[in-house]
């Protein structure tokens, strides 16, 4: 005698096509949610956009150089600049600014004024005499990128003035004088004696390369 085995009433397998649809539901709402994203993201009204609108950089002059660049000093300074107004208190008026700068200096030799009694040769070619001018020392240039406002505190007359201006007020003086006190310790430094070692060096190396056996390069302070 056979039996057959039937399902209780209710408990029937479940299709296939259940999951098939649950699984084409479930790509249905990821697709719309990354196209809602873009959407959002294309019609954002709070977003930014960046936009140049500035005109090609015209050549005004070409120059050409005739001095070596000998050697490049690299200095920050803190500049801590104070103003203060004679009868009133800095919470009133007064401003104090702590800017960072930080850029370099270039020591370079001038070859432009050698005349043609600056060279002499031997007879045989064989030894050579340079005399040079000493290095100098050209204007700071500083790295806006490493050179920052670290601090800044204003009276209450300046930050009124600065909201009606629609600007605040103006750093160029603390660019100024952080370039002058570079300036200075330039001046200070060992970097225009470092620049006639390099010069003197690399003429000496060129002039042997080209067969002269003494090479002496002179600058024209000295004896």
């Amino acid at each position: 005698m056979t039996t057959s085995q039937t399902a209780p009433p209710g408990l029937a397998p479940r299709p296939r096509r259940t999951w098939r649809y649950l699984a084409g539901l479930l790509v249905v709402v990821v697709l719309a949610l990354v196209a809602g994203r873009l959407a959002w993201t294309w019609l954002n009204p709070l977003g930014e956009q960046t936009i140049d609108r500035s005109q090609p950089a015209l050549l005004q002059s070409i120059k050409d150089l005739s001095r070596f660049e000998a050697a490049t000093g690299s200095f920050q300074v803190v500049v801590d600049l104070e103003k203060d107004a004679r009868f009133l208190p800095d919470a009133v008026k007064g401003t104090r600014t702590l800017f960072v700068g930080a850029g370099g200096v270039d020591a370079y030799v001038d070859l432009s004024g050698l005349t043609g009694d600056a060279v002499t040769v031997s007879e045989d070619r064989t030894a050579a005499t340079i005399v040079l001018p000493r290095a100098q020392l050209d204007k700071p240039n500083l790295d806006n990128r490493r050179s920052y406002v670290f601090a800044q505190q204003r009276g209450l007359l300046d930050r009124v003035q600065d909201f009606l201006s629609g600007s605040p007020a103006d750093q160029r003086e603390v660019y100024l004088l952080a370039e002058r006190k570079i300036a200075e310790a330039a001046a200070e430094s060992d970097l225009r004696a470092r620049a006639d070692a390099n010069t003197r060096r690399m003429l000496e190396g060129l002039l042997k390369s080209l067969g002269f056996t003494e090479v002496t390069v002179k600058f024209g302070d000295e004896p």
